[in-house]
């Protein structure tokens, strides 16, 4: 009874001694790394400590010591198992586990005693690792539209937590659906290192659109926001259901050009063998084209290709070749006589609308030249050009309008100087005619410009005479005369005429004047007149009818004056 009383104080006496820290707290280790487990969370004060000691749970509830250190002592290291060589104490009396590997994920703890009281503080371990890389493997080497085949699979080596996989196709996730999309996923463990290796399966069931599509796996764990693997693409199969038939240079094709004929089919793989149907001729084609040079008008028509082994299946174009013929009735040179009509007739043999202008002498026309009568001045280049999108043609004409020339006018004029005369002959004619003069002179001609020509020539006459212009070609002659007076006598009878137009300007002046003069002396003495009868009248009573009458003549006669003097 003594000695179990005093075993039982004894292990009164350690219970109250050692203390352990309630709450477990957990550090997080990269695998192959070195992990620092820190004891209290760094809080131990070194100069407190007598004996820090780190021990670890080996399982079992049994523990194994890795090192101890005693105050003003080096560190002991007493573990001799897995943990040799592999542990070391930093500061604040901290555990340091190098090359860290899933075994050591346990319990470690940290034993301090200060004092009289002895303090343990566990730590949890966790090591965690990123996958070594993903890879898609096991590709279908093609995919065949609405069947559920093997696509590939996608696996994430050596991880820590075994990583999560997910499936993408252009960038957007894949989700199993039971019918189109199923994903079987599978983990394996290293019976060595504990690693993870995650493997993805992905059977999918391919539509047309997929075709170029691009599919992706991502991985992801606690230590791995999401590593993307390399993108791949898949061939999908299916059998043609449209045709396409093709021709190149279509838009602009003109004659002597060539032409390709092309089959496009949306199957894939595309076929590789075409019929091509040329205006009721069948030609077999080991290819998807096929060129005929030298296209004619006579090109133009429907043309078909079709499968080989479906002739139903078709396609089918109407090609046109573009031609542009014209004709103009008349053309080269045209000469016609002055009167005559003239209907130019333009013939188009084309493929499709044509644009016509026309021009002449290079001078853009509103209209077709139609003449219902020509002129001299209709003489000229006339040229019409005719277009269908690239191609040009252009036709002309050069009308000559010939007839017997015509004097326009024969005026005369005095020179600036005022020492000559100046004639002036203008005529029509074609061809040019020449103009001949009655008298000598200095002569000045003009171009001859659509039929018509002014001839001038200066003299100087000393006697009054007729002047002739005579204009002649060899379709005939034109005279017309003119009289001119000396050029002496012209300048006597202007200088006459300048006087006596002088004389009768002062005459008109003087007769004016007297006019007015008169026209105020009477309207003075009608005044005074008028002024002596009143008085009279006043001085003797007497009646005022006849000097009203008197005075009435007397103002009619004042205003004839009056009006006269105005004129």
């Amino acid at each position: 009874m003594h000695l179990l009383s005093a075993s039982c104080v004894c292990a009164l006496v350690i219970s109250v001694l050692l203390r352990q820290v309630s709450g477990l707290a957990t550090v997080i280790g990269l695998y192959g790394e070195t992990l620092e487990i820190p004891c209290n969370n760094g809080a131990v004060n070194a100069e407190d400590v007598l004996i820090t000691k780190w021990k670890y749970d080996k399982g079992e509830g049994l523990p194994g010591d890795l090192l101890v250190k005693r105050k003003d002592q080096n560190i002991s290291i007493i573990t001799t198992d897995e943990y040799k060589g592999r542990v070391s104490m930093a500061a604040k009396s901290s555990l340091l586990l190098s090359a860290t590997k899933l075994s050591d994920q346990r319990t470690f703890t940290c034993m301090v005693v200060a004092g009289v009281d002895i303090t343990e503080y566990p730590v949890n371990v966790v090591i965690q690792k990123t996958p070594e890389g993903l890879e898609i493997s096991d590709k279908a080497e093609e995919l065949e539209i609405g069947k559920l085949t093997k696509l590939a699979k996608c696996v994430a080596k050596d991880s820590n937590p075994a990583a999560e996989i997910t499936w993408l196709k252009n960038n957007t996730t894949l989700k199993a659906d039971g019918k189109g999309i199923s994903i079987q996923a599978s983990v394996l463990v290293n019976d060595v290192t504990g690693l993870s290796t995650t493997s993805s399966v992905l059977e999918y069931s391919a539509q047309k659109e997929d075709t170029d599509a691009v599919f992706t796996c991502s991985a992801k764990n606690t230590q791995a926001a999401g590593i993307v693997s390399s993108p791949v693409t898949f061939s999908i199969t299916y059998s043609t259901e449209n045709l396409v038939l093709q021709v190149t240079g279509q838009d602009s094709l003109v004659e002597g050009d060539s032409m390709t004929l092309k089959c496009v089919a949306d199957g894939n793989p595309a076929p590789t063998a075409f019929n091509f149907h040329l205006k009721g001729e069948i030609v077999k084609v080991d290819a998807d084209s096929y060129t005929i040079t030298d296209v004619s008008r006579n090109t133009t028509g429907e043309y078909k290709c079709s499968l080989v082994d479906d002739p139903t299946m078709e396609a089918s174009m109407a090609i046109t070749v573009n031609y542009l013929d014209i004709n103009l009735s008349p053309s080269g040179n045209i000469v016609k006589s002055a009167g005559e009509a003239l209907h130019p007739n333009l013939k188009i043999d084309s493929s499709g609308d044509t644009k016509v202008s026309w021009t002449k002498n290079n001078v853009k026309l509103d209209k077709e030249p139609k003449f219902a009568k020509l002129t001299f001045a209709d003489s000229g280049r006339y040229e019409c050009e005719v277009t269908l999108g690239l191609l040009n043609q252009k036709a002309s004409l050069e009308l000559t309008v010939e007839g017997a020339p015509v004097i326009k006018q024969l005026i005369k004029k005095r020179g600036e100087d005022g020492t000559h005369e100046e004639l002036i002959c203008e005529a029509e004619g074609s061809p040019k005619p020449a103009v001949t003069w009655s008298i000598n002179g200095t002569i000045d001609e003009s171009l001859f410009v659509n039929g018509k020509i002014t001839h001038k020539i200066r003299v100087v006459p000393t006697d009054n005479l007729t002047v002739s212009c005579t204009v002649s070609n060899g379709l005939g002659e034109a005279t017309k005369t003119i009289n001119v007076s000396s050029i002496i006598e012209e300048v006597r009878m202007d200088k006459k005429a300048q006087t006596d137009e002088n004389d009768q300007t002062k005459l008109v002046v003087g007769v004016v004047v007297a006019l007015i003069v008169a026209t105020l002396v009477l309207g003075l003495a009608y005044l005074v007149y008028v002024k002596k009868f009143k008085q009279g009248s006043w001085k003797t009573g007497e009646k005022e009818n006849g000097s009203s009458e008197e005075e009435k003549k007397l103002e009619e006669k004042v205003e004839e004056n009056s009006q006269k003097a105005e004129v």
